[in-house]
């Protein structure tokens, strides 16, 4: 049997900021990991598509990109196109992902890896697969914050994962208790995954879809708490449907937002009916949680 290969692009990158690229990698709705050279502080990026037609297709775009990224601070150079067995990139990425714990409530474990854990203290497993979405970049922290914060208070008991990804944080909400948990990605495959590792963690009863920030409707009870970790522009641009899914005088945790777009973000979201409670800023992106007040 011929083993699968994947079609690459490959990037490096010099960029200043760590989580630039990543984030705006996003755009091009394909799988992609990224890699530190921790001696030189240089990243890699390499785009991984089924087949050598749809790499090509999409290549005039990367390149476009990398010269319009760059008044966003991006400072990326072309590697060249290639292959790779799957086989091997399953198994090379696996040692940038460690446990991570995010409270003495919760803590995120490869499920390649071992480590002991706090009395009480829940386990997040996750084999995240092509997906992006293990817990380390700073907007997914914040939002396992707010859940695991929130969790705690009376009256939250209903939660929904806009832009799901890995469904790491569904998987976060349902372990600490929430009562109902939605979830929704607009890519099928990080649907998939995300199915899949809710099944690892035994949250089966969550039940992630396909769907996209400018249509989905949700629950008509709304909700208690809405994480949604989608960049900027978007939050803005699909603001008008992303505050109906609030309850009144609940909350909205927003992420995935550049420093120097918070303020915008944050307007527009007051100028719909909510209040700013607090925003966390690690490296280049500021993250925020607000409350429905009208």
């Amino acid at each position: 049997m011929q083993e699968e290969i994947l079609y690459t692009i490959k990037l490096e990158d010099w960029s200043e900021s760590e989580g630039l690229v990543p984030e705006l990698l996003g755009a091009f709705e394909c799988d992609f990991s990224s890699f530190e050279d921790r001696e030189s502080r240089k990243f890699f990026h390499t785009l991984y598509f089924p087949t050598p037609e749809e790499r090509d297709a999409i290549l005039p775009g990367v390149m476009q990109a990398i010269k319009e990224w760059k008044e966003f601070g991006a400072d990326l150079e072309f590697c060249g196109a290639g292959e790779v067995k799957k086989s091997e990139w399953a198994e090379a990425w696996k040692k940038y992902f460690k446990p991570i714990e995010i409270s003495d409530r919760l803590v995120i474990l490869p499920s390649w890896e071992k480590t002991e854990v706090k009395p009480g203290q829940k386990v997040l497993t996750l084999d995240p697969g092509m997906s992006f979405g293990t817990g380390q970049h700073a907007t997914t922290l914040f939002c396992f914050k707010m859940i695991d914060r929130l969790s705690c208070e009376d009256g939250i008991n209903t939660m929904l994962d806009a832009g799901c990804g890995s469904g790491i944080l569904a998987i976060a909400a349902g372990l600490l208790g929430y009562k109902k948990v939605d979830a929704f990605d607009f890519d099928p495959d990080a649907v998939s995954v995300a199915k899949e590792n809710l099944s690892l963690n035994g949250q089966e009863w969550i039940t992630p879809t396909v769907g996209d920030a400018a249509e989905y409707a949700g629950s008509p009870e709304k909700y208690d708490l809405v994480c949604a970790n989608i960049l900027g522009h978007l939050l803005i641009a699909f603001s008008g449907n992303i505050s109906r899914w609030v309850k009144d005088g609940k909350y909205l945790a927003l992420a995935g937002i550049l420093n120097a777009d918070f303020d915008s973000v944050s307007r527009c979201y007051c100028e719909k009916g909510f209040e700013e409670i607090e925003r966390f800023t690690l490296r280049e992106w500021t993250s925020g949680l607000f409350r429905k007040v009208r």
